[in-house]
Formats: C-alpha cells, sequence, structure tokens
C-alpha cells in the first residue's frame, strides 16, 4: 500500500491568498501520512511478524513524551521504476530525539512497512543527520534496523548512503556510546554499520544478518541453509560473536538497551552516570572464603564472586553465549560504574583462546574509550593449546587483549583468585601493564606453569630413571608438592611488589571500592601518535 502526498499547484484564488485552515489541514494530511507508515494493511503484518513498527519501537525505547521527530516529510527523489507515483513521507525511517532516563540520546528506526524498509539517498540522509548531530552535541546514537537492505530502484546512490553512515560509524567510535538494535533482517552491506558499533542487540526468531543470504550461498556453493541457521540471533549469539545481546522479543531489546544505558557516559569526555545503591561500601561476604576450592582442579563459577561483590549483586554480563571461558559485563561498586573481566574456571578452565582474546579485548578497549574502570578477577592456566588454535592465529588474536590492557588509561584492578600462569597471567592485566592495583587471594598461584608441567620439565631426568610407573609416580608426587608450596602461591609476586596485597576473598568488595575512590583523579597518558597498530 503506498500514499501519493505530492500536491499540485496552486491555482485561482488559491494561488494568491491561501485559506489558513486549509494550510493547517494539508500539514496534518502529510503528517497523519507519514504516521501512518506504509499503510494498515502493512502494519498489520509486521504485527503478525511478531514484531512492532518504527514508532511503537522508538515509544518503548525513549521516556514518554520525549521524542521529537526530525525530516518527517522527506520523499525519496527517484523517478525511475515508477518511484515517482510512490512517495511516503518518512522515506521508510523514523529519526529524531529524546531522552532515556532522562538523558538526551538520538534515534532512528528503519521502516519495515515503507519499501521495507530500504535504504534510499534521502533515507540515508536523515540517518546521517542525526549521527552528526549525536557527535555535535556529545550523545549516545542507537539504530533500530529493520530493513531489506539497499532500494534496488536507486542503485548507486543508495550504495552512497550506505557508505557515508560507514564514515559516520567509524569517526563516531570511541567518541559517543554507538548501539544497534537488529529487529528484523539486516543483510548485505547493510550489516557492517552494525558491526562498526559498539554494541548489537538481536531479536531471537524476528532479526538475522548475514553479508550473502541463502539463496546466494546456494547458487555460488551449493550448500543449503536457513535464514535463521545462517545468521540469526542463536547464531551470532553463540557461534559468531557479532551479537552482544539477544532478547526474546522487540520489548525485551528495548528495555535491554535502556538497561545497557544506564551503565554508559553519553560521550567519552563524561563519566557515566551514579548508580543509587545503598549496599555497604565495606560489606563483607564470608561465603566467598570457600569459593575457591582446595583442589586446583576443580572448577567454580566465577559470577557468584561478581555477584558477591558488585552493588546489589547487579550483573550486566554482555555476550554470554559466546566464548564462555571468559566472563565480560558492566556492574558497579560503590555505585560507580565498571566493566567487568574474568576467567570462566567453569568453562574449559578458564583457559584463553582465540574467541575469548578477541572478546575480552573488544570489551576492554570499549571500557578505556569511555572512561569505565576495568576490574579484572583472574584464574587463567594458559593460552588454549593445539594444531587448530596456532594455525587460527592465537598468537596476533591474544596479543589483541594483550594490546587492550596495556592500552588502557582508565583504572584497572585486578585480583588473581587462583591460577595465573605463563603469558596467560601477564596478559590478563598484570602490574606489569601498567595496572593500578593487584590484589591477590591466598589461594592464588602465580608462577610460569602449573607445577605438573614444571616437575615434568624441571625434573625429566629423575623420573625417566624410576624403575618403574610406581616409583615415578611417587617421585612425580614429591616434586609436584614441593614445587606447589615453593611457587605456586602468591608470596613470591608480593615480595617483588607484582601483587599490591594479598587479601581475604570476604573482604574482596572493601579493597576494591577503596582501590577505586583512590583512582579517582587518575591521570595517565600514552606517547603521542596518531593511534597505535593493534594485531589485526
Amino acid at each position: 500500500m503506498s500514499q501519493n502526498v505530492a500536491s499540485s499547484p496552486a491555482t485561482g484564488a488559491d494561488a494568491t491568498e491561501p485559506d489558513s485552515a486549509t494550510t493547517v489541514g494539508e500539514l496534518e494530511r502529510r503528517l497523519e501520512a507519514a504516521q501512518l507508515g506504509g499503510g494498515e494493511a502493512r502494519i498489520k503484518r509486521q504485527h503478525d511478524a511478531g514484531k512492532l513498527t518504527a514508532r511503537e519501537r522508538i515509544d518503548l525505547l525513549l521516556d514518554p513524551g520525549s521524542f521529537v521527530e526530525l525530516d518527517a516529510l522527506v520523499t525519496h527523489r527517484c523517478q525511475d521504476f515508477g518511484m515517482s507515483a510512490q512517495q511516503i513521507p518518512g522515506d521508510g525511517v523514523v529519526s529524531g530525539y529524546g531522552s532515556v532516563d532522562g538523558r538526551l540520546v538520538y534515534v532512528f528506526a528503519q521502516d519495515f512497512t515503507v519499501f521495507g524498509g530500504s535504504l534510499s539517498e534521502t533515507n540515508a540522509q536523515k540517518i546521517c543527520k542525526v549521527m552528526d548531530l549525536a557527535v555535535e552535541n556529545g550523545a549516545p546514537l542507537i539504530g533500530l534496523n529493520d530493513s531489506g537492505g539497499a532500494r534496488i530502484q536507486e542503485g548507486v546512490a543508495s550504495l552512497a548512503g550506505y557508505t557515508d553512515i560507514f564514515l559516520r560509524n567509524t569517526l563516531a567510535s570511541g567518541v559517543i556510546p554507538q548501539i544497534s538494535a537488529i529487529m528484523g533482517p539486516c543483510a548485505g552491506g547493510a550489516v557492517y554499520s552494525p558491526a562498526i558499533t559498539d554494541f548489537i542487540f538481536m531479536v531471537e526468531g524476528t532479526s538475522y544478518m548475514f553479508v550473502t543470504g541463502p539463496d546466494v550461498i546456494k547458487t555460488v556453493t551449493h550448500e543449503e541453509v536457513t535464514k535463521e541457521a545462517l545468521g540469526g540471533a542463536s547464531t551470532h549469539s553463540a557461534t559468531s560473536g557479532v551479537a552482544h545481546f539477544t532478547c526474546p522479543n522487540d520489548a525485551g531489546c528495548l528495555l535491554s538497551v535502556r538497561e545497557l544505558l544506564s551503565y554508559l557516559p553519553s560521550n567519552n569526555l563524561d563519566d557515566p552516570p551514579l548508580g543509587n545503591s545503598d549496599d555497604d561500601p565495606n560489606r563483607a561476604d564470608e561465603s566467598l572464603n570457600d569459593l575457591v576450592p582446595a583442589d586446583p582442579n576443580k572448577p567454580y563459577d566465577i559470577k557468584k564472586l561478581i555477584r558477591g561483590v558488585v552493588d546489589d549483586g547487579g550483573f550486566l554480563e554482555v555476550q554470554p553465549d559466546y566464548a564462555k571461558n571468559i566472563v565480560v559485563g558492566f556492574a558497579r561498586l560503590a555505585n560507580q560504574s565498571v566493566g567487568i573481566v574474568a576467567n570462566q574456571p567453569n568453562y574449559l578452565a578458564g583457559v584463553l583462546d582465540i574467541n575469548a582474546s578477541l572478546k575480552g579485548a573488544r570489551f576492554v578497549r570499549f571500557c578505556d574509550a569511555f572512561n569505565i574502570p576495568l576490574i579484572t578477577f583472574e584464574d587463567v592456566p594458559g593460552f588454549l593449546p593445539g594444531t587448530q588454535q596456532e594455525l587460527g592465529g592465537i598468537i596476533k588474536h591474544g596479543a589483541k587483549l594483550l594490546f587492550a590492557f596495556a592500552e588502557a588509561t582508565v583504572p584497572k584492578l585486578t585480583v588473581i583468585t587462583r591460577k595465573a600462569y605463563g603469558g596467560a597471567y601477564c596478559v590478563m592485566a598484570s602490574k606489569h601493564l601498567r595496572t593500578d592495583a593487584n590484589f591477590a587471594f591466598p589461594t592464588a598461584e602465580i608462577a610460569v606453569m602449573g607445577p605438573e608441567g614444571a616437575v615434568n620439565v624441571l625434573y625429566r631426568r629423575e623420573l625417566a630413571a624410576a624403575q618403574d610407573d610406581d616409583e615415578m609416580a611417587t617421585i612425580r608426587a614429591e616434586k609436584v608438592a614441593a614445587y606447589r608450596a615453593r611457587f605456586s602461591n602468591p608470596y613470591i609476586a608480593a615480595e617483588r611488589g607484582f601483587v599490591d596485597a594479598i587479601i581475604e576473598p570476604q573482604h574482596t568488595r572493601k579493597h576494591l571500592i577503596r582501590a577505586l575512590r583512590q583512582l579517582g583523579s587518575k591521570r595517565q597518558s600514552s606517547p603521542p601518535k596518531k593511534h597505535g597498530n593493534i594485531p589485526l
């Protein structure tokens, strides 16, 4: 359904003396057409598919009554393929500004009821306008994506529009938070704008992202795959790592965007908003004393430590289904927003691999760009061995996490709970990477490698000279116990100043909050340069 709202030239008396009521009526008619978008039938189809309209999404996202629309009457300029007869005000995207929890944000929402939400030249100009305003006014930008891609009728003009958006995404990166919510199709070149933004939300069952769709893949490679398997929310949240959050429906997605914004500053010159918790900064949690098992090979859930330490146990985990051996997310300590990075002993023993390194590095760099202090909980036995990891580039990918922590100048605090072995100890915000305060539990094991591996290297000859397997087992057990007592503890590191304090687990919250407070005026810079060359 399309509506032609183009008006014919005024004639007769109207040409010289327009009636005010008629003029107002014309404005109302055009605005009503913009509100209606593609029409009632297409709105119904949108609802039947389990999706909200662009305007309904904006209403849920923003504070009630705060939305101010821009360019509501913009129409496309395409004259080919009968498009001149299809002029719908707004041209497939609703854009403007409003507030979330009283703070200014800019937003655009693609309207799938109008030309499938496809991107036209004027459509892109509307998006670019709010992007420019967001940067100029230092406010977050939120894109609600639901589009069939480039508007084919406009050819290269549509592609130019996409590129104009990509450039602005790049220039705004690290200046204002950029959030993309994928709430329908997002395919082809359209996927690269969300990919440049800081966080991507996807809606289960109704959204998907891919560069080339199932039909093209079948033609080129003869593979058969569904849209959901290729680019659905579960695929991108658990396998590819493209999505950071998944939500069951549109409403849940928009509420989650609001929650994320509550932890973020409006721009890179501001501090994040303060929380309003009355959780005691000196609160102790005795259960944490028993969290780390006596058996060094027994797993435990690092999230219990995180929730036991932060304000009111509140933790917004980012990418919870991807690279589960590392945990990242946002929380608050004494009402101050912090970024959490933690090895997860419950999954692959908390080892670092390619995916965990990528996940951690991206999160660390975001927090550093937006003045969010970093809290690292470390229990890492090393990097994952194997030909798949080596051939996949674990060297360069692991170096990304190292680079990110070393580069970060925000306050950085580290707590070593148990294992801190080899290069992984160095990477996980060690004192040597300009980390401000490093703590360790009494259960910490800081060494080049674990006792078993170290004994195999240091006592190879003694083990080889054993008369039988029993004697070898006895020798190994004795040497492992001696090595563990001598090296697998936090005291040598503390003697050298690599650990600032060895603390009781129950008092972790108190120590972290005290350290954060004394770092409140921290100023640290890096050598002058255009930018570093992270090992991509």
